[in-house]
């Protein structure tokens, strides 16, 4: 399983900030398309892009914790803190879950630009999106 390629896409999204908020993942494992989200009724946009990620390193490391990863956000602040050293401020305890979940997985960090051409990146927005909607109403 550690030749095993997976390619995973994350967002968060918030009704107000703080407000409703929702997460969501997309999955691209061996042609399948593997679709994950939730929400939280009173939470920031930051926890629910932070929160994505968890959701998606829980899901490795019960299904396929041997394979190589490249997980996708469209947070810069998430991208460049877990490769860049940027300091953590904020929402410690999501940092210290993330932490321990990514332990020993090969995890190759990638920005992609928000709303843009990415089909993959625009579904997780959908996904988070919906999922603050639902917590919303």
């Amino acid at each position: 399983m550690k030749d095993e390629k997976i390619n995973i896409y994350t967002d968060g999204s918030c009704i107000g900030n703080p407000g409703p908020g929702g997460w969501g993942v997309l999955i691209l494992i061996q042609g399948q398309d593997i679709e994950m989200s939730g929400g939280e009724k009173d939470t920031t946009n930051n926890r629910m892009e932070m929160t994505a990620i968890i959701k998606a390193l829980e899901w490795v490391n019960e299904n396929v914790p041997k394979a190589r990863i490249t997980i996708h956000s469209d947070s810069n602040l998430i991208i460049k803190t877990l490769t860049d050293g940027w300091k953590r401020k904020a929402n410690t305890d999501l940092w210290a879950q993330i932490d321990k979940l990514r332990g020993w997985l090969d995890i190759d960090w990638k920005w992609v630009k928000a709303h843009a051409e990415n089909e993959h990146n625009n579904r997780v927005d959908v996904l988070a999106f919906n999922a603050a909607q639902k917590e919303k109403n």
